[in-house]
């Protein structure tokens, strides 16, 4: 059993405090992401959980067993909690081949020659690297090097195995195979996977649940990718997760207006009780025309993407994003240019209470 139990966790240094009376709960065999902007103690988190940090305060627990005390002032050695590492910088020794790398927990453990060899070979074709098991680092792209730090991370058969940001050196087609690839060994081996991103796109495609944090450390929203994406709990979880729109809806008198500039509001109303709120929308539920209903809009800025266009236009003093696909522009006469007038239609709305200033523009 590998659930994670953090409890009543705080962290500082000097007079900077990183974390403060911080609780979450991993259930075992599940793959958890920890989501925030860098700088908000994601990594700080991680290091407390592997040992490598101790606690000010709080408690941490793997799998029943506390593994770290703050009161008691205990705390079990990284190489005896029974878990797995990928940093961001793969780590991987230079001077070592691949072979050699993904052995180095088991020498350092003392198994048995032929066991080591055997188990260390299994770690290497189970990421795809059987065949390259005598090559240098130098000789590696940065995806197979990536692999072989993923291949010593199992090779000890963790209970746990923590990633901290261990794609983010990787270009966009080799993070997207190798995201495929964690949690389809994450599924294979029953690992408890404990993953630290501030990439929304990773966080959504590989989890079972998704924890968001903001920049002071606080956890704002934990649920399952659909939840979060489809629900969000406030216009921070919105915003980070992904391209986000945001228009300031005030009702004067009997009318909601949107702006500084006070243009009426067309389309649905809040489905909250409120007199002023911050309507938070993606990109693609901006429905774009020449004429007709919705908001008047002017074109400030067109970019043909490929497969979508995508537009910034000036809805009442607020530029917001619109990403139409390319092929209905040519067919439907909506290929804008800079300075078009326009129509805009949300198909979705979210609708924020307004407070301390988050996502109002």
């Amino acid at each position: 059993m590998a659930d994670v139990c953090v409890a009543g966790l705080k962290k500082q240094y000097s007079d900077k405090v990183i974390l403060s009376d911080f609780d979450l709960t991993v259930a075992d065999g599940e793959c958890f992401t920890l989501l925030g902007p860098s700088g908000c103690g994601k990594t700080v988190l991680l290091r407390l959980i592997a040992g490598f940090e101790t606690p000010d305060a709080g408690t941490i627990a793997i799998g029943g067993v506390q593994v770290a005390d703050a009161a008691k002032g205990t705390t079990v050695p990284p190489n005896e909690r029974g878990l797995g590492m990928v940093f961001q910088d793969y780590a991987v020794w230079p001077h070592m081949n691949v072979l050699d790398n993904v052995s180095y927990p088991l020498k350092l453990a003392k198994v048995a020659a032929d066991e080591m060899k055997s188990r260390a070979m299994g770690a290497v074709a189970m990421v795809g690297l059987k065949g390259l098991e005598a090559r240098l680092p130098s000789e590696l792209s940065g995806g197979q090097q990536q692999r072989v730090a993923l291949a010593r991370a199992l090779v000890s058969e963790p209970r746990l195995l923590l990633l901290d940001e261990p794609l983010n050196n990787l270009d966009a087609n080799l993070r997207e195979e190798m995201r495929f690839e964690i949690k389809a060994l994450q599924k294979e081996l029953g690992v408890t996977v404990f993953y630290v991103t501030h990439d929304q796109e990773i966080a959504l495609g590989i989890s079972d649940r998704v924890a968001v944090m903001d920049g002071t450390g606080r956890l704002r929203q934990i649920g399952s990718p659909e939840e979060i994406y489809e629900r969000p709990a406030d216009a921070f979880v919105f915003s980070f997760l992904g391209l986000a729109n945001f228009l300031s809806v005030t009702k004067v008198g009997d009318q909601w207006r949107v702006g500084a500039k006070g243009v009426p509001w067309s389309g649905a109303l809040p489905d909250r009780d409120g007199e002023q709120f911050s309507a938070g929308f993606r990109p693609s539920d901006v429905i774009v025309s020449r004429q007709g209903d919705g908001l008047a809009g002017v074109v400030r800025r067109a970019s043909f993407l490929g497969a979508d266009m995508d537009y910034l236009i000036d809805i009442a003093g607020t530029e917001i994003r619109a990403a139409l696909p390319s092929f209905d522009c040519l067919e439907k006469d909506l290929m804008f240019a800079e300075g078009d007038s326009c129509r805009v239609t949300l198909s979705d709305v979210h609708w924020f209470p307004v407070a301390d200033g988050e996502g109002v523009q």
